[in-house]
């Protein structure tokens, strides 16, 4: 987290915006707004050293929602803005939103280059396995034999992203999954999130009501991480691949070099390669 002005007396509600949110009721990202602002008011974050960028989707509107510097960016592009903010603004706490469709498909290729690149930034992932905002689509991380999108009436018969596997294998530093039925678990990572020095990754499981109404069960799948978060990429790359997907907690975290681009002429080759040396 960037060193910046705090303001002790603000609390969770005063990061609130007056703009209402429109999610349909029992939707999992009104837990994730409420963890976003208690999260700032834990921290003492002053709301002019805070953005809030996000692309397209339901839960891409949490800028509204949040009172701070926000930008509801286009489709996909939310990590590409908030890169850019970044550079420009070092001081600033950026925290990026978006959902799997967002950050997964059309915007997959930033995701990759972001978790490689280790800009200061928290990446939440609002992950619900569906298109919300259009209707009930399969999104990236939906279940190959998912069939009640009248796109897919058969599944997609495709295997579905694996959002932390994928943050892994791109280089982020941060990799935790969280519970929009579990508000205190997720805003202790979140406040984590924001604080870890680099790229963020924190995906959370934020059940859709409308379109997926059986993930209602999530609620009796998720479990917490057993093992401690690890600094071994290749430790990490072993639980990863034998998640079921439910669990919660950090998985991998790691201190790795920042970029920031008036530090790029001062890297040697030599420091790099001390620097990433497994």
């Amino acid at each position: 987290m960037d060193t910046a002005i705090v303001t002790p007396t603000l609390r969770a509600k005063d990061y609130k915006s007056e703009v209402a949110p429109v999610w349909c009721p029992g939707c999992g990202d009104f837990a994730v707004l409420s963890a976003v602002t208690k999260a700032l008011a834990h921290l003492k974050l002053a709301k002019e050293r805070v953005a809030m960028i996000s692309g397209i989707g339901c839960s891409s509107r949490l800028p509204a929602y949040v009172d701070a510097y926000g930008f509801h960016g286009i489709h996909g592009r939310a990590l590409p803005l908030a890169s850019g903010l970044k550079a420009a603004r070092p001081d600033l706490t950026v925290i990026v939103a978006g959902g799997d469709g967002d950050g997964f498909s059309i915007g997959g290729n930033h995701f990759l280059h972001a978790c490689r690149r280790n800009m200061d930034l928290t990446y939440i992932v609002m992950d619900n396995e569906v298109y919300g905002m259009t209707k009930g689509q399969a999104s990236p991380t939906t279940q190959p034999d998912w069939a009640k999108s009248k796109l897919t009436p058969h599944g997609t018969g495709m295997r579905p992203f694996l959002p932390t596997a994928i943050a892994l294998a791109a280089g982020a530093s941060f990799i935790a999954r969280g519970f929009a039925g579990d508000p205190n678990g997720l805003t202790k990572l979140l406040v984590e999130a924001i604080e870890h020095p680099g790229f963020a990754f924190l995906q959370v499981l934020s059940p859709c009501q409308t379109f997926r109404p059986e993930q209602k069960e999530w609620k009796h799948l998720v479990h917490p991480v057993d093992t401690a978060p690890t600094d071994d990429p290749v430790e990490a790359a072993r639980f990863i691949q034998a998640d079921d997907g439910m669990a919660l907690g950090l998985f991998y975290v790691r201190r790795l070099p920042i970029w920031q681009p008036q530090n790029q002429p001062t890297a040697t080759p030599a420091d790099l390669e001390r620097e990433f040396a497994l």
